[in-house]
């Protein structure tokens, strides 16, 4: 799809005519580790994150999520969702170590400047026989992290869904066969390049970019960048623009990513222009390094200055 002009909303869609969503990615285990000791366990995995994002501002999704017969937190995902994941007694719950460095002087293999992730174990994949054939959504989040999404069960979404978003993490990540850490691979290097033209938005961080080749995605889809404490940016064909951030007192970065797409998607399909949505992802990403695990969300949060004051009364009333 083309993004004629970013200051205008993205789809002239009313939340009143709004088929849903569609969010495809496993949950997680997370161990968060810093300097060889365990500091937290989380549920982890974007769904964890996104979920509470789409509930705030009242958007119906469907969630398609994968787990072990050892998931350990069917509870804490009742309040956020109401699809729980699939179960697949044959598998373990997909499990990552994050391990936080107090100091470094080269760039971990992920590209993340302050964190090595492995990849401990996997669930099953997610394939297209998996997905709701039979209905069509509004919109699809592709936000798989641990390599659980196929390019063709990508592709499914794309006949799907109206507008697809895609987490470049999804795509671009690699395991070590030995101990699961994290790397990224050069986006044309892999089975989901040609599937560029046909998605709406295709997300990454700053670290993502470099293997990304922004020149030449830009041409296909509208791509966004996220850069943390200094915002972000979003490249289309013809133009670029930059939205700035919100302060936050960072305690854990993970899942910002994932909440900025959940409020930047929101945005969008509920009739924001690009700029006002990816000022909104903004706003979810900074709750969400503000805390460890899914941040804790609230209509509310929306009445606490004029701005989100403006967001509550376009999206929630």
């Amino acid at each position: 799809m083309v993004i004629h002009s970013p200051t205008q909303p993205r789809s002239p869609t009313s939340p009143t005519t709004a088929r849903g969503g569609l969010v495809v990615g496993n949950y997680c285990h997370d161990v968060l580790i810093r300097d060889h000791h365990v500091t937290a366990h989380a549920l982890g995995g974007a769904p964890s994150f996104i979920s509470p994002v789409l509930h705030s501002l009242s958007l119906p999704f469907f969630l398609l999520s994968k787990v072990g017969s050892d998931f350990c937190y069917s509870s804490a995902i009742t309040t956020t969702t109401l699809h729980p994941p699939i179960v697949v007694s044959t598998s373990q719950t997909t499990l990552f170590h994050a391990h936080f460095l107090s100091a470094t002087t080269t760039l971990p293999p992920s590209g993340h400047p302050d964190r090595i992730l492995k990849r401990v174990g996997s669930c099953d994949l997610i394939t297209p026989f998996d997905l709701p054939s039979n209905s069509r959504f509004l919109f699809g989040l592709a936000v798989g992290v641990a390599g659980e999404i196929l390019p063709e069960t990508l592709q499914s979404m794309l006949d799907l869904c109206d507008v697809v978003f895609v987490d470049a993490q999804a795509i671009i990540r690699a395991f070590d066969p030995e101990d699961g850490t994290v790397s990224l691979v050069n986006l044309n290097e892999t089975g989901f390049f040609h599937l560029l033209p046909r998605i709406a938005f295709l997300k990454c961080s700053a670290e993502e970019a470099i293997f990304i080749d922004i020149d030449e995605a830009r041409k296909k889809c509208c791509v966004v960048v996220t850069r943390g404490r200094d915002g972000c940016e979003v490249f289309w064909k013809d133009g670029e623009l930059k939205v700035p951030p919100f302060a936050a007192d960072q305690v854990d970065p993970t899942g910002a990513g994932d909440s900025f797409l959940g409020g930047f998607a929101a945005g969008i399909v509920l009739g924001l222009g690009v700029w006002d949505a990816a000022l909104l992802g903004n706003f979810f990403g900074s709750l969400a390094v503000a805390q460890v695990g899914p941040p804790k969300l609230d209509a509310k949060l929306f009445q606490e200055d004029n701005l989100h004051a403006r967001w509550y009364n376009i999206l929630v009333k």
